[in-house]
């Protein structure tokens, strides 16, 4: 069951899919009091959270790609990587327990509504995930500054796209599981890496068609 809140201020309109929940006006006040963010939107929801996240299973369907997020501890990165992931059609991510908690507020204030809309598993038994996965045909590609590979290896239709810590990178069990080392040719002189959200960004994109 979800309940929703609207403010005073806002007008008397509830989206079609949400009139069959409960909902209660606030005034400004008493909206702010809950909110955690300074300008919120005016639309609160109470929602609960799916039990699986935290299970150390993968979904009967697995979908097509996933995204694998290892250490990455930022919530704005965390939150836009598990966006830009569902922007992308991968069907689900996994997170390892040193992330950012997928359903912290600002990883979802990040991921701008998308985190519902693709399977989620933050678990410190993510090698068991992966090791599954590749037993039943998928191919691993790690992100990796000195990755030899180039993106056509990210175009198949069973993948897993591993990112690492902002600082540290993955980590040497998930280098050397990998099927794929993948970097990005950048000007490094210049620039000596890129930032998580943005590397996955591209990487994941490079990976359609």
């Amino acid at each position: 069951m979800s309940r929703h809140a609207r403010t005073a201020e806002t007008p008397q309109v509830v989206p079609p899919q949400l009139r069959r929940y409960p909902a209660r006006q606030l005034n400004k006040s008493q909206f702010d009091a809950i909110a955690g963010t300074r300008t919120p939107q005016g639309l609160a929801a109470l929602v609960r959270l799916p039990a699986e996240t935290y299970d150390p299973t993968l979904p009967e369907d697995n979908g097509g790609k996933i995204l694998l997020l290892e250490g990455i501890q930022d919530p704005g990165n965390a939150g836009t990587l598990i966006r830009t992931a569902a922007a992308f059609n991968f069907s689900g991510v996994v997170l390892t327990d040193k992330c950012a908690d997928p359903f912290s507020p600002r990883v979802v204030q990040a991921t701008a509504g998308a985190v519902l809309s693709l399977w989620l598993r933050a678990t410190p038994q993510y090698p068991e995930l992966v090791r599954s996965l590749r037993e039943n045909g998928y191919r691993l590609a790690a992100a990796l500054l000195d990755g030899k590979d180039g993106p056509d290896v990210l175009r198949r239709d069973r993948l897993i796209l591993a990112l690492g810590n902002e600082a540290t990178g993955l980590s040497p069990g998930l280098r050397q599981t990998a099927d794929f080392h993948v970097g990005l040719p950048i000007a490094r002189d210049r620039a000596e890496s890129l930032n998580a959200a943005v590397c996955g960004g591209i990487l994941m994109y490079l990976s359609q068609g």
